[in-house]
């Protein structure tokens, strides 16, 4: 009995009331495929599957299309856990989008029109440019690891222009407010056990982000060599696990003052509490929802410190600060600062883990108050001058009066 090389399967669609039927099969390279043939029609089916196996036997089988669902299936399960979570909940939120403009059509159907009607119906929707342009390199990422892996010839949406977004403000505290943070954090740090003032120093000294902070152990500290370096954690009995953006690993420098009081700090904590920051309790309590595997990789960035947000705007009050401002501005207000006394935009790329000047120089360095000033004072010895003899001469029309 000859045995069938192409299985016909169903799947069922998520509400259990309709069905689709699939191909299985496995190409003469060892890969297994299941293709969706998009209908519900048994005989077409089979009639699609004979001809798949006919191909198969005869060792001339291309890879076949794929409809847009499959092919973020595969490329989500091909990219596994080399992209942040977030990453991943984005590209599947674009997909699914662009699915819903132009159908569940396959791969090879997508074109260049296809971009311009998703970027079209987000703006009908209300979105802003920033975010219909990160829908659209969400988008264009995935059809390039297709091209990439051989499944695509060309990038269908590559040219599909982004909407130009007008530039965010860059914000920074200033050093009044710095002050009034340290001070306002002081008195923060009592209710909930973490050391804030200590947390947002480190951030205005080293500018490191969030997450690389809060999963800081007391080996990334150098206290000799007055340094914090950031590296990934594994997952052991004691650490969870927690990559770096980037994957840039990197030394950041610590001032006096900071070791100063990592090392007080260090010296108040329990034996055997691993992280900086994080307080003993809320560490025990990660430890019991990782035992009974309620910990992700995802909350190792978002979920280490309950409330995060909460507290911070708490602060901000206490401070007297009633700007909407971030905690991530501290990082901002670090780098401008390294910048304004003379680091160079290359340097600040390497310490800031950016992979490139534009992410740096777009984002994180605001002109400071200094620039303003002097660029005020060489038009002043230039074309204010004249300007300035311009305006104060009578005009033609009073001379002749």
């Amino acid at each position: 009995m000859k045995h069938d090389l192409v299985k016909l399967r169903v799947r069922p669609s998520r509400n259990g009331e309709t069905f689709v039927y699939l191909l299985d099969y496995i190409d003469v390279s060892g890969k297994r495929h299941r293709q969706s043939l998009g209908h519900a029609d048994a005989r077409k089916a089979e009639a699609e599957r004979k001809q798949v196996e006919r191909k198969l036997r005869m060792g001339i089988l291309a890879p076949p299309p794929m409809r847009l669902s499959d092919f973020l299936e595969d490329s989500l399960t091909r990219t596994g856990g080399q992209i942040r979570e977030s990453t991943k909940a984005e590209q599947q939120a674009a997909m699914m989008q662009f699915i819903e403009v132009v159908g569940d059509i396959h791969t090879n159907d997508v074109c260049f029109k296809h971009g311009e009607q998703l970027r079209q119906v987000c703006f009908d929707r209300g979105n802003s440019p920033a975010t219909v342009s990160k829908k659209l390199r969400s988008l264009k990422r995935l059809f390039q690891l297709g091209v990439d892996r051989g499944q695509l010839d060309v990038n269908p949406i590559r040219r599909v222009a982004l909407p130009r977004a007008p530039q965010k403000k860059i914000e920074t505290f200033t050093v009044d407010e710095c002050e009034r943070l340290i001070r306002a954090a002081r008195e923060a740090t009592k209710p909930d056990g973490v050391q804030w003032d200590l947390l947002i120093g480190m951030a205005m000294v080293t500018g490191a982000r969030r997450a690389e902070l809060l999963n800081a152990v007391w080996s990334d500290v150098d206290f000799e060599s007055l340094t914090f370096n950031i590296e990934p954690k594994v997952d052991t009995t004691e650490t969870w696990r927690w990559e770096i953006k980037d994957a840039e690993r990197r030394s950041l420098p610590l001032t006096d003052e900071i070791v100063g009081r990592l090392s007080d700090h260090q010296a108040e904590q329990p034996t055997g509490l691993p992280y900086i920051f994080v307080p003993p309790a809320r560490y025990e309590h990660i430890q019991r929802l990782r035992g009974k595997g309620q910990w992700s990789f995802s909350d190792a960035r978002l979920k280490v410190l309950n409330n995060f947000n909460g507290a911070w705007r708490r602060i901000l009050t206490a401070a007297g600060i009633g700007r909407e401002i971030r905690f991530h501005d501290l990082r901002s207000t670090a780098l401008s600062s390294w910048f304004a006394n003379g680091l160079t935009e290359f340097e600040i790329m390497r310490l800031a883990g950016h992979s490139s000047f534009s992410t740096t120089h777009q984002f994180y360095l605001s002109v400071g108050d200094g620039l303003i000033d002097r660029a005020r004072a060489a038009v002043g010895k230039g074309l204010g001058s004249n300007l300035a003899r311009t305006w104060r001469a009578p005009l033609i029309s009073e001379k002749r009066a």
